[in-house]
């Protein structure tokens, strides 16, 4: 009886999400959504026979299977998701939230009819696979859980209308900052440190911690010239700082030193900064940040904490890889792929974002972690075991709901109030 409930709960929740995503789109495509939302949800993937599977109809499985499919080819339904996304994630964010802007894959290495299969650089095998690009931007709190997924979208180098890496990163980043209007302070992983992208960063007035490879050419205090690792070698790592990392199960604990040395790029007036920390690798990492007031071994360990942060954002995109198996996306046409991916990161939105953004929510959340039956209980990264809970309580549930107009705060209590 109490599992009923909770699902009743759980399908109102996403009915209301489905809503607040499908506005501006037609009745058909706000239905659309609302059954691909549920179906991601019950199957825990982006097969479109078992998303059919689990919607139910009383018609044969094929035809359920054929309208998603022809549905799934509509070309608006990306980018009015992408902003919907972005409206509801971007209210969450504030003027200190880490924002991770990532490039990672989709590897099909047994495809070969897909529309524009590109080469990608396959990091779980070490290797080139054929595959599509992801580019992604997850939203961060850095001393607390909560994680919001803002953006993302499949693209090929093979496609008619790409034009290149930095053009796809920098839509990413266009994208967001019309939504957060200077809220937030940007990540980014080697390679950040690109020309085509450091100085539109700069020019935008955007915030940022990079990591840098360490090869670039800069001027130090003094207008000396250098690359970036022979002024990382001069720098007097004068704080210190213990932390702890989770590895293979077990806490490791490492002793980080770090200090900071002022630099400009060639042909630009912004002092930079560069903060190294040693004690994690070989070689020190390197980061380059334009942030305001960084002067004491607090601010600069504030530095540090921001791109750390972004190491958990990795393990928000292997969740949404692997509990809803991207990798396993079978559509051949290139907007179905992109399509597809959008609405993957729609349902990883509900599970991350939407079921903890109230107290009420939040005790939905729980009980529906419980029904997820983990054995050796909830891991501290605990979306893969609420996603397995949410495919429990879905699967065989019947259809979702038509999406309605959100109801009002008085009629949200009483939808979410608990029976005994």
């Amino acid at each position: 009886m109490q599992d009923s409930k909770v699902r009743s709960r759980l399908k109102a929740q996403l009915t209301r999400f489905t809503a607040q995503l499908t506005g501006p789109l037609s009745k058909p495509l706000q239905k659309f959504v609302g059954q691909m939302l549920f179906g991601i949800q019950a199957s825990q993937g982006l097969q479109l026979s078992n998303i059919a599977r689990s919607l139910q109809e009383n018609i044969p499985l094929i035809k359920t299977e054929d309208r998603l499919s022809r549905n799934l080819q509509t070309p608006k339904l990306e980018p009015a998701l992408c902003t919907a996304l972005l409206e509801f994630g971007s209210r969450r964010l504030s003027s200190d939230t880490v924002l991770c802007l990532d490039l990672s894959d989709v590897a099909k290495p047994h495809a070969r009819e897909m529309e524009f299969l590109d080469w990608v650089w396959d990091g779980s095998e070490g290797e080139k696979q054929r595959g599509y690009w992801l580019c992604s931007v997850v939203g961060a709190e850095m001393r607390r859980a909560e994680l919001t997924p803002l953006y993302q979208r499949l693209f090929s180098m093979r496609a008619k209308d790409f034009l290149s890496e930095n053009d796809e990163l920098l839509s990413a980043i266009d994208h967001v900052r019309a939504h957060t209007r200077g809220r937030g302070i940007w990540a980014v992983d080697r390679g950040g440190d690109r020309r085509n992208l450091l100085e539109p960063l700069l020019e935008r007035g955007e915030r940022f911690v990079i990591r840098a490879r360490g090869d670039r050419t800069v001027f130090d205090r003094r207008c000396h010239w250098g690359e970036l690792h022979q002024l990382g070698a001069r720098c007097r790592l004068r704080h210190q700082a213990r932390v702890v990392r989770i590895e293979d199960g077990k806490e490791k604990v490492y002793t980080l030193r770090y200090g900071a040395e002022p630099f400009f790029l060639r042909g630009r007036r912004e002092e930079l900064l560069l903060v190294v920390v040693a004690g994690w690798g070989k070689e020190p990492m390197l980061l380059m940040t334009n942030l305001k007031g960084v002067r004491d071994s607090q601010s600069l360990w504030r530095v540090v904490e921001m791109y750390l942060t972004r190491w958990k954002i990795e393990e928000t995109f292997r969740f949404i890889k692997q509990s809803y198996r991207l990798e396993e996306i079978r559509v051949l046409r290139y907007q179905r792929l992109k399509n597809l991916i959008v609405l993957a990161t729609a349902a990883a939105c509900f599970a991350t974002t939407f079921l903890g953004q109230s107290l009420k929510l939040r005790v939905l959340c729980e009980k529906v972690l419980i029904i997820s039956q983990r054995f050796f209980g909830i891991p501290p990264f605990q979306f893969y075991a609420l996603a397995d809970g949410i495919r429990r309580l879905l699967w065989r549930a019947g259809p979702p709901s038509a999406p309605v107009e959100p109801p009002n705060s008085t009629q949200l209590d009483l939808l979410l109030t608990w029976g005994t």
